[in-house]
């Protein structure tokens, strides 16, 4: 896989949208069905596990906005691109995804870290 995988684009759907009875349509979209999601918060497997995550996030960050925060690099069909969290115009976290895909490009595996990269101690 060398261009863009769309799945991406779904998955960052699924966190904007605004009615939580259209979440599931956008993560089919994007996900495979064995989806394993980890970041410093929470482990999921599977797409009802992921989306009781959003859900979850979503309660706690009400009225937040998801937004890709870099270009996407892929090689391999793994991906990785930063993201912000931003809510009332404010900044409330920055991370990265290194996201792996399946063979027809849904997502496979997301390993999310939070904050910027840490400074180097040399």
């Amino acid at each position: 896989m060398a261009r863009y995988p769309e799945s991406l684009d779904h998955m960052l759907a699924a966190w904007n949208e605004r009615h939580p009875e259209r979440v599931r349509a956008h993560l089919e979209k994007a996900l495979s069905p064995e989806v394993v999601f980890i970041d410093p918060s929470i482990v999921t497997r599977g797409i009802d596990e992921f989306e009781a995550n959003v859900h979850e996030v979503h309660g706690r960050l009400p009225r937040a906005e998801y937004r890709r925060a870099s270009g996407v690099d892929l090689h391999h069909d793994v991906v990785r691109y930063a993201w912000e969290i931003h809510r009332d115009g404010e900044l409330v976290l920055p991370g990265f995804d290194v996201t792996e895909l399946d063979e027809e490009g849904r997502v496979l595996r997301v390993l999310g870290f939070f904050g910027p990269l840490p400074a180097s101690e040399d």
